[in-house]
């Protein structure tokens, strides 16, 4: 009897020893995949930090472009407004050009007139005054649309941009050579844009 407990505590001791190495080897195993789990957390973190890095870099390459292309149109606008503002400048003040180049016949009658004493003195003075009168309210009136009168000096150098020569006169003095020697006929200009040349007669050296 003593015999079979025996037996039977020894076996109880077996089963119970085997039982404590069964915890021991899920402890392990658990103990293996908690690690793991943190190395796969740890990896995916990384790939994680690398995609937002990657999607950062881009918002930023994004970020640029649409900075670049605003300020690139701010720029055309800005350039446009400016031609617009340019071209207006300019359209109002030309836009008489067309009036004054109508009157420009008108004003070289009166300056025919004026230039040739012998006939202009030999009208009525009253006539006379009531001319120039009329004369001096047109140039006044062309004058504040920005027209002003070329008028060429005798003895001044000729001036391609404001003189037109109507005719060569030899001269033998060297240092009148390409001088004005005579004016034929004022010239009118426009905001310094030239509408009529002064015509005048040019000296030309020719040495011996």
């Amino acid at each position: 009897m003593d015999g079979a407990n025996a037996k039977k505590n020894a076996n109880e001791v077996e089963a119970d020893d085997g039982a404590v190495g069964d915890d021991d080897v899920v402890t392990e195993e658990s103990a293996v995949e908690t690690v793991d789990d943190d190395v796969v957390t740890e990896e995916s973190a990384v790939e994680t930090v690398k995609e937002l890095r990657e999607k950062l870099k881009a918002c930023q390459k994004e970020k640029g472009e649409y900075l670049t292309g605003w300020q690139r149109a701010k720029a055309d606008f800005i350039n446009a407004r400016r031609e617009e503002e340019k071209t207006m400048a300019q359209f109002s003040k030309f836009s008489s050009e067309r009036i004054i180049r109508d009157i420009i016949p008108a004003l070289d009658s009166f300056h025919s007139a004026f230039g040739n004493k012998a006939s202009w003195e030999k009208v009525d003075l009253n006539w006379r005054m009531g001319v120039q009168y009329i004369y001096s309210q047109l140039l006044a009136a062309v004058e504040k649309s920005g027209m002003t009168l070329i008028e060429p000096k005798v003895g001044e150098p000729f001036d391609t941009k404001r003189h037109e020569s109507v005719s060569v006169v030899p001269t033998a003095t060297e240092s009148e050579n390409h001088t004005v020697v005579e004016v034929v006929q004022k010239g009118y200009a426009l905001h310094g844009k030239v509408l009529q040349p002064g015509k005048v007669k040019l000296a030309e050296y020719h040495g011996n």
